[in-house]
């Protein structure tokens, strides 16, 4: 093909591979050695062919009919014998063709001709590409070995052709320089002690919820298992299984079976929430989150459904208990609830969600200070390019909610756009409370105005303003505290909880303080031990993976059949009594061992625990468990008795090989 005047060729080939000249290989090109390699393995072909008939090369043609017959009846192992190896050569000669067309493949040299006008150099040409095909994302996900390599062009991480090491920018050595050289996040030396607030925490117990049966508050389910639930069973006399009776989607849909199925969720979320209750009693926690997702779909467009008058009974019986109690009950709706979005249909979705949220705490039907204490916190969301319109829209959309969601809303600053200098002046102008997060504000703060750190946000000037958006509504103030999991540098990293908190912000002492940590109450009961807050002294390490506030299965009873091992033990001392003629004692102490295992057993049995007593700890109250050591609050995992049983046998083994040896090596 002759090029274009004026035109660049490139080249684009394995840069070990020598170059070669292009040439056209046609079939007349077969080189003798070649055709007549070809032609004995066709012949070698031919006479495995011919061994497995039975036939002999150069047999007479008049005895060939005779001789197939015969060699068929005579030689069929050895004509099977012949096929699978001829079999197996023809496997090895189609792997070495591969092989061949491989190899050829990857020497081949392609050339591309470019004209004169369109050339440009080779960095130009990848950045190009790099930049349409990641323009183009829907062509191709996986980035590949090129695109990473060029990747470190434009400020991201690449990748070292060389030794496929991650190439790491300045941008990102100077943030983790940067992030390893911050300020600790609690720089005070103030401690609010002695501790006259409540502490609390967010939707979950872990030792409540991994109980037998779980208490917990967030049963959900799928959209699908909603219009699933639209069919009637296969047997609506029974209860519903998983197998055995399920929907059935060949009679006629019934919407009405479908919220009634997701309606029971959240009757049997709000049940436990009694429970819970009385439970953080107990061990000294008077605050506490509800989940969002107590209800499941409540707030949806197609799915939702409002909670009156269904639930209204539950959630009576839920507000009496914390009435009772003096405890404190506040929501967080989801971060997709967003007042300052551009977008109409989210505007619409979170105003959804926040009647849902208005109304369940509503119905839990609070005396004053307690129903005014149940507010519902909020973050601003993004930011959408401009702050001052994501403001604006914030402000419109405000103004157009109920007078009871006003009255319960809450703003937060968080940790990704939004600090505390940018929402105070919009919650002094909307009259609107803010919940000041410490361990958001380490992460995103105004660095023209407050420093990171606890010390500076604690400053009296600050916290006054922060303190009085909750006086003129006539709220109790509450903060939240959390910190960052050990070693975390980057922003991103650091903005995940750590398990556990290890001491207190410099809050005031009456604070009504969140601890948003993943052990939930066991962070609360860690911070209890460290600095003996009220209720210290109840709390008691639980048992490795005991429990003695729930039902206990039945322990095993031997059967009154013996295995063949206990048979043969019995009859070797019957047989040593008779010959010593003195009576079988030993058999009457095995059946009084059993006596007593199956007396044991059966009080075990009939030890039951109430309702009231279930899941509460127990009469030493044991439901602490240390850092890290959450694998106590379940069973413990059974181990097979082969794996047992083998490790056993390698040890006598090991044992056995270690004499000898020692044998040996003392001369013995």
């Amino acid at each position: 093909m002759a090029r274009k005047p004026g035109s660049v060729s490139k080249q684009v080939s394995n840069p070990e591979s020598p170059i070669r000249p292009q040439v056209l290989l046609r079939r007349s090109n077969r080189n003798l050695a070649q055709s007549q390699k070809m032609t004995d393995e066709e012949d070698e072909s031919r006479e495995i062919q011919g061994k497995i008939l039975g036939i002999r090369k150069g047999a007479d043609s008049g005895n060939a009919t005779e001789a197939t017959a015969e060699g068929v009846q005579s030689s069929g192992k050895e004509g099977l014998r012949f096929a699978i190896k001829g079999l197996a050569r023809m496997e090895r000669r189609l792997q070495r063709a591969t092989k061949r067309q491989k190899l050829k493949v990857e020497e081949t040299h392609l050339t591309e001709t470019l004209d004169k006008d369109e050339y440009k150099p080779p960095d130009e040409v990848a950045t190009a590409g790099w930049k349409q095909r990641h323009q183009n994302r829907g062509v191709s996900k996986q980035p590949d070995r090129q695109d990473r390599a060029q990747r470190g062009m434009f400020g991201g991480e690449g990748l070292d052709l060389k030794d496929e090491a991650p190439v790491a920018t300045e941008e990102a050595l100077d943030t983790v320089k940067r992030g390893a050289a911050r300020p600790p996040p609690v720089n005070s030396h103030y401690l609010p002690l002695p501790w006259r607030g409540r502490l609390g925490y967010a939707c979950l117990n872990t030792y409540l919820r991994t109980a037998k049966p779980p208490v917990f508050s967030s049963r959900t389910c799928r959209m699908a298992s909603i219009i699933d639930h639209r069919y009637p069973l296969a047997d609506p006399d029974q209860p519903e299984h998983a197998t055995k009776n399920r929907p059935d989607k060949s009679k006629a849909v019934d919407h009405e079976l479908g919220v009634r199925f997701v309606q029971n969720l959240g009757l049997q979320n709000a049940a436990d929430i009694v429970k819970m209750i009385r439970w953080n009693d107990k061990y000294g926690i008077k605050f506490m989150r509800l989940s969002s997702e107590m209800f499941p779909f409540a707030s949806h467009a197609e799915h939702g459904y409002k909670l009156a008058p269904f639930a209204s009974d539950i959630l009576a019986e839920v507000g009496k208990v914390a009435a009772e109690l003096g405890h404190r009950l506040t929501t967080h709706p989801g971060q997709f609830t967003q007042l300052g979005s551009p977008r109409k249909e989210v505007i619409e979705a979170s105003v959804r969600d926040l009647a849902y949220h208005d109304e369940m705490l509503s119905l839990l039907r609070l005396p004053g200070q307690q129903d005014r204490d149940a507010v519902m916190i909020l973050h601003m969301g993004g930011v959408y390019g401009d702050k001052a319109a994501t403001l604006d829209r914030f402000r419109a959309n405000y103004a157009e909610l109920s007078p009871s969601i006003k009255n319960r809303l809450v703003l937060e600053n968080d940790d990704v756009s939004w600090s505390v200098h940018d929402l105070l002046p919009v919650c002094e102008e909307l009259n609107i409370p803010l919940v000041l997060d410490y361990h958001h504000h380490n992460i995103i703060f105004d660095p023209s105005k407050c420093r990171e750190g606890t010390l500076d946000i604690s400053q009296p000037e600050i916290m006054e303003r922060i303190t009085a958006t909750w006086r003129r509504k006539g709220i109790t103030q509450k903060m939240h505290y959390s910190e960052p999991c050990p070693g975390a540098v980057t922003p991103r990293d650091r903005r995940k909880h750590s398990p556990r908190v290890m001491t207190l912000p410099p809050c005031p002492p009456d604070m009504d303080l969140m601890i948003e940590a993943k052990d939930k109450e066991q962070a609360v009961f860690e911070l209890m031990r460290t600095f003996k807050l009220p209720g210290f002294e109840k709390i008691n390490d639980m048992v490795p993976h005991e429990r003695f506030d729930e039902p206990r299965p039945v322990p095993r009873v031997p059967s009154a059949t013996k295995s063949k091992k206990s048979k043969t033990r019995a009859n070797v001392r019957r047989k040593r009594a008779v010959d010593e003629e003195e009576p079988a004692e030993a058999d009457d102490t095995a059946v009084a061992e059993s006596d007593a295992i199956k007396t044991e057993a059966a009080q075990v049995s009939e030890v039951t625990v109430t309702a009231l007593e279930f899941g509460m700890g127990g009469p030493d109250n044991r439901v602490y468990w240390p850092p890290g050591m959450e694998e106590w609050l379940k069973p413990r995992k059974r181990q097979s008795n082969k794996s047992t049983k083998s490790g056993k046998r390698d040890l006598e083994e090991d044992d056995e090989d270690t004499g000898e040896n020692l044998e040996e090596a003392e001369g013995i």
